[in-house]
């Protein structure tokens, strides 16, 4: 699994990470911010754990953010 953390606020609506995952990811028609999609919100801050077939393309869209405000972490398994 992987955690993908958005921090919204700081978003400045540029669209790459809508381009890259099109599926986890959204621009919003009321602030022109991207949305992720199935997050669940704390704070400001946006959360999804979804499965590892979306760490490449996330992965791509954190990197692609000129702002930074998009993190992916792979999640660690406790057994």
């Amino acid at each position: 699994m992987i955690r993908i953390i958005h921090f919204r606020e700081k978003c400045i609506g540029c669209n790459a990470c809508v381009e890259l995952a099109p599926d986890r990811w959204r621009m919003s028609k009321k602030d022109g911010k991207s949305v992720l999609l199935e997050g669940e919100e704390n704070r400001g801050i946006y959360t999804a754990v979804v499965g590892d077939d979306e760490f490449k393309i996330n992965h791509a869209a954190a990197r692609t953010c000129p702002t930074n405000v998009i993190k992916v972490e792979k999640m660690v398994r406790k057994s």
